[in-house]
């Protein structure tokens, strides 16, 4: 009775006969089913491999189309420290650590400010957003001009507050208008954080001062500062209530509120969330 060989054997043998004689074994293997190719492969060949292109998350920290900024004259530009050192101004340089706080809008007594700075307005959607961590700012001992332990006052004086990295972030609204309908100065900038004022002094000491941290600062915004800065503060940036500063860079941002230098507490509903 007459036998067939499967039909892959017999395409082989026809390719084997067509193959040049210098490239027959190579010919060969390249025809044999996977199994067989595995079979004849040598031992501690490497096995093929795809290698596909890395693909970046876009930039959260893209220029905010259509802003420009101009500058005001501070009462009384400050000298002798540059603002970079400045414990007041700078928060980097008092530091603060994490805590385990109530995560939530805290009611307190006692006066209410109806113009004060309200925090739903750093977001275009004006919401109350998730309070995702708190934090407390280093007290500074001015003896020894060095940090000293968190400011034990308050549960939480830097809130963390969620946000969508590349989402923008606006100028708080306030009650108050330093000159020409603007809202605040820029103390201080850098690539992530901010320092605002709410009157026209370059100081903390009177008036409302907001500091904001893991941002993006608009890159028209940090180069007019550092222009401002490095000619001797004699101008310094101004925002308009609701103007666009800068986008989340992350998860969230961080805020701290202070009121005549000292720093409070951010959760407060009846100074920064009224009628939240």
């Amino acid at each position: 009775m007459k036998q067939f060989r499967p039909h892959w054997l017999l395409i082989v043998a026809a390719l084997a006969l067509l193959a040049p004689a210098h490239g027959s074994s190579a010919s060969l293997k390249s025809s044999l089913p996977n199994a067989s190719r595995a079979a004849n492969r040598p031992s501690g060949a490497l096995l093929p491999r795809a290698y596909l292109p890395l693909v970046s998350r876009a930039d959260v920290c893209q220029p905010i189309p259509g802003v420009t900024y101009r500058t005001l004259p501070p009462v009384d530009p400050m000298t002798g420290i540059s603002a970079e050192d400045h414990p007041d101004i700078n928060l980097a340089v008092r530091g603060y650590e994490s805590t385990t706080a109530y995560l939530g809008l805290v009611d307190y007594s006692g006066s209410v400010d109806p113009n004060a700075p309200q925090l739903p307005s750093l977001f275009s959607d004006n919401r109350t957003p998730i309070f995702r961590s708190a934090y407390k700012v280093n007290r500074w001992d001015w003896n020894c001009n060095c940090r000293g332990g968190p400011i034990a006052k308050w549960d939480v004086t830097l809130l963390g507050l969620a946000t969508t990295p590349g989402e923008i972030i606006h100028l708080p609204v306030s009650g108050y208008d330093i000159g020409g309908g603007y809202g605040a100065l820029v103390l201080y900038a850098a690539p992530n954080r901010l320092t605002l004022k709410y009157t026209r002094d370059d100081d903390v000491v009177n008036g409302y001062t907001l500091h904001l941290e893991n941002i993006c600062v608009e890159p028209k915004l940090l180069a007019l500062y550092r222009q401002m800065d490095a000619a001797g503060r004699n101008e310094l940036p101004a925002l308009y209530p609701g103007q666009a500063l800068g986008r989340a860079r992350r998860q969230e941002i961080e805020v701290a509120t202070r009121d005549v230098g000292s720093f409070l507490d951010p959760r407060s509903r009846k100074d920064w969330w009224q009628g939240r």
